[in-house]
């Protein structure tokens, strides 16, 4: 069982007739709506098949399917999908709003980059939910990690600060910096986190840097309101797309690869250790189609 199955396929291909004509790109267009791609994108990706369809004298659906795959995987092809570990430590400061899965997606990134032997740090700079640096504290302690951590309200920016001297002290790899769930539009939560990457910048000058957004792709394309909005605000260097089980479609991955070129790093199916995977475009448009 490949890590995506657990998506909602687009059934075209095995389920719609077996002429290559208007009808076929008609039914295909619906479907990738309703698998949250959006208009553009859908409208983009459908002629780029039309196109190579006729270019090369495509006759089947399965040389479709497999183009379209092609063709997906190129949408999604926004950058670099690894994290930038060059110049440690590193940080990665992950952002969002609440109930995305920001403390979770921490604790299996950290696990992950533990079995490679790095040397990991959490950061439990969300201060305002409660139980957050404790919840933060249950996956250190799971992934065998260090975790710096201060009291319920005290000044995230501090508990930064704490956290990098921790790091060079340490010699840590990596900082994974978790933050409170900010809402797009809160402009003083969005200057605090400005104050977080000033702290960092003072700290760690010239550290490799991320700024992973965390979406749930159950909203769908208010996931990519959000990823836009975020981005203007807080230079985000990537996304880590979670929850693509149960109701969630896929396709909202593709929009905000198009839209924003900001490339999907990571993504999540499920809520087991091991079920967040650095992010394969290939793979994901096979199990998508």
């Amino acid at each position: 069982m490949g890590f995506f199955d657990k998506l909602k396929k687009i059934n075209i291909f095995a389920s719609f007739g077996s002429e290559l004509n208007d009808d076929f790109y008609d039914e295909l267009e619906e479907s990738l709506i309703l698998a949250d791609a959006g208009m553009d994108t859908t409208l983009e990706l459908v002629e780029q098949l039309r196109r190579r369809v006729r270019e090369q004298g495509i006759k089947t659906l399965e040389g479709a399917r497999e183009e379209m795959v092609q063709v997906i995987a190129g949408a999604l092809s926004a950058g670099d999908t690894g994290l930038d570990l060059a110049r440690r430590p590193a940080v990665a400061l992950f952002i969002g709003v609440n109930g995305v899965g920001k403390t979770t997606t921490i604790g299996k990134i950290g696990h992950q980059l533990r079995s490679e032997r790095k040397k990991v740090l959490f950061c439990a700079a969300d201060t305002f939910r409660a139980a957050a640096a404790d919840q933060l504290t249950i996956w250190a302690d799971r992934a065998g990690v260090d975790i710096i951590k201060q009291h319920e309200g005290a000044d995230p920016a501090a508990v930064v600060f704490d956290a990098m001297s921790a790091a060079k002290a340490r010699n840590s790899d990596i900082v994974l910096v978790d933050t409170a769930g900010r809402l797009h539009n809160k402009q003083n939560l969005m200057n605090e986190l400005n104050k977080i990457s000033r702290v960092i910048d003072r700290e760690l000058p010239g550290c490799s840097r991320e700024t992973l957004l965390v979406l749930d792709a159950t909203t769908g394309q208010n996931g990519l309101i959000q990823a836009k909005q975020f981005k203007e605000a807080a230079g985000i260097t990537g996304i880590v797309l979670t929850k693509l089980d149960g109701t969630a479609k896929g396709g909202i991955a593709i929009a905000i690869a198009r839209e924003l070129g900001v490339p999907v790093k990571y993504a999540g199916v499920g809520e087991g250790i091991n079920d967040l995977k650095p992010f394969d475009a290939v793979e994901f448009a096979q199990a998508l189609i």
